[in-house]
């Protein structure tokens, strides 16, 4: 695997190493040894996937709330989206930036987020799945989440009038 930085000090973009053959090619997509050498938290307590039926569709901006704040590992599966981290630690030197990556089938690049920050996606075709690790056991109570077009933090979006959740689109505006 590949680790590159990105802004959001703890965040990746992780890639795989292929060992290809005219079959195709395998690739180790987690290593416990790896995460922990690159200073990330390697558990995993829950994996998840999100199907998106549409082109647009966004599903963010979401993270779990103290005292459980999760770590996530996000790959795109099947078609491609355009995914972005959101950094929501008030100690951290990039607090309220945000970083995106285009994450998809083709290039099985996954994005790591460390806990605190929050996590968005859009998708950039129909029939798009997401998978992911989490590092903690989803708790209602703590799920949370900020608008996704917040002036506060001016993510800019592939895909103009998205499709939201009424959650989503209901987010009230970042009180830091």
């Amino acid at each position: 695997m590949t680790f590159e930085p990105l802004s959001i000090p703890g965040a990746f973009k992780i890639g795989l190493e292929r060992l290809e053959d005219e079959r195709g090619f395998f690739a180790r997509t987690f290593c416990q040894r790896e995460f922990e050498l690159h200073g990330l938290a390697p558990v995993v307590a829950q994996c998840n996937v999100s199907w998106n039926a549409h082109r647009g569709t966004l599903r963010g901006m979401h993270f779990q709330r103290e005292p459980s704040p999760e770590a996530k590992l996000v790959r795109c599966t099947r078609g491609a989206v355009y995914d972005v981290v959101l950094d929501l630690r008030s100690a951290s030197s990039t607090f309220r930036q945000w970083a995106a990556v285009e994450l998809g089938s083709e290039n099985c690049a996954a994005v790591y987020l460390p806990a605190g920050c929050g996590h968005g996606f859009q998708t950039l075709c129909d029939d798009t799945e997401v998978f992911y690790q989490m590092s903690e056991f989803y708790d209602p109570a703590l799920a949370s989440g900020v608008r996704w077009n917040d002036p506060c933090f001016g993510i800019r979006w592939p895909i103009a009038l998205p499709i939201l959740s009424p959650r989503d689109a209901a987010y009230p505006d970042f009180q830091p």
